[in-house]
């Protein structure tokens, strides 16, 4: 990614009160161009009444962000709305919220929730937080600036009472918690492996009982962008503005589309050079352009590399522009895609439909929709 910008990773291991129960811990995840946004909601109680009222929650306040509220005013409504609602029969959680900016800087808003942990590469640390009343409530926000290979884990209050009143007078606690942690560190332990480690532990401090447990951390790291480009813009005035704004991003460069290769290959004052000897019997030829990472033909390209999306890694032995780019974006953490809105009349053949092979305007949607189900951050630019 660009200096100074990080990918956050999301690791977390939860499980219900009673086997079969639905959790009453809910956690979500979302990325979009400037920051990951987390969220952790413990619904009153267990069971499906608590995991309705902390889906709620959740659900209620990635809404609020992406009707436009900010990160602080979506946490305000939650709680105020929570305030109003301390009755066993009303869906009632309290939510941790975490929102960290490619630059690494993060707030986490705690609202009757254990307070987070500020994790580095050997060693945990509790936050010093400042609090705040919101609607009668108390809320407590830590700030600080995540740089690579630091991170921030949260947890539900089953993690922190594990053990309450069986062997534990007030249960694990957080510092306990912290404490773990450090031990970990000193064998070893991965950062990724840690809220598995957490939970696991916490579990066996219920010795009988027990409660919902949630652990998740954010890690942040240095991350690998794509920017793809397929299809000239509508209005052939900006072929070279798109070309030169494109070359200019940071990361790996994709063109898919052979109007698109001859245009950046224009611009550039290239020749475009196609593969003449390939491996795939159905898979089309790359092309070579000096400065980008790949490039391949369009449409049928990018139709066969959505029917692989789902296909692990390991089964990739062909060496073809199809494979090659299922791999790019398979290591790829953030994924641009450039879409020209220029009609191509190729498109419109009568034999691409015949062979359910769809346009760029429907396939690149489709490919962005798998690829931030797989977690990863896809921005779509049209031009």
């Amino acid at each position: 990614m660009p200096p100074g910008n990080l990918f956050v990773d999301f690791f977390h291991a939860q499980s219900s009160k009673k086997p079969g129960w639905p959790c009453g811990d809910v956690v979500a995840c979302e990325r979009d161009a400037k920051a990951t946004t987390i969220c952790l909601a413990d619904g009153i109680g267990s069971g499906m009444h608590a995991h309705i009222a902390a889906e709620m929650c959740v659900s209620r306040f990635k809404e609020l962000l992406r009707l436009g509220f900010s990160f602080r005013q979506a946490f305000a409504r939650i709680v105020t709305t929570m305030e109003s609602a301390r009755d066993p029969q009303k869906p009632y959680a309290v939510l941790t919220a975490v929102k960290i900016l490619n630059d690494g800087m993060t707030t986490a808003l705690t609202y009757e929730m254990p307070p987070p942990l500020l994790l580095m590469p050997r060693s945990a640390f509790a936050l010093k937080g400042r609090t705040e009343k919101i609607g009668g409530a108390l809320v407590t926000e830590n700030d600080c600036c995540l740089r690579r290979g630091e991170g921030i884990f949260i947890c539900s209050d089953g993690i922190t009472q594990a053990g309450l009143g069986q062997g534990l007078n007030a249960g694990w606690e957080s510092e306990g918690v912290r404490r773990f942690i450090n031990e970990c560190f000193a064998r070893e332990t991965a950062m990724g492996e840690l809220p598995r480690k957490i939970h696991e532990h916490a579990r066996s401090l219920w010795r009988e009982g027990g409660d919902d447990c949630t652990a998740a951390l954010a890690v942040c790291r240095p991350g690998q962008i794509a920017n793809l480009l397929t299809g000239p813009p509508a209005d052939d005035e900006l072929d070279r503005k798109t070309v030169t704004d494109f070359l200019a991003r940071d990361g790996l460069k994709i063109v898919c589309g052979a109007t698109t290769a001859n245009l950046v290959a224009r611009e550039t004052g290239q020749s475009l050079r196609v593969e003449q000897h390939t491996e795939s019997l159905i898979a089309p030829p790359r092309y070579k352009l000096t400065g980008i990472d790949l490039v391949t033909e369009g449409a049928v390209t990018l139709n066969q590399v959505y029917n692989l999306l789902d296909e692990g890694v390991e089964n990739l032995h062909e060496n073809s522009g199809v494979t090659e780019l299922r791999l790019l974006l398979n290591v790829c953490d953030r994924v641009n895609f450039i879409v020209g809105k220029a009609r191509n009349s190729a498109n419109s053949d009568i034999s691409f439909r015949q062979r359910g092979i769809l346009n760029r305007e429907r396939i690149v949607p489709l490919i962005a929709q798998s690829l931030r189900k797989d977690g990863k951050l896809v921005t779509l630019e049209e031009i």
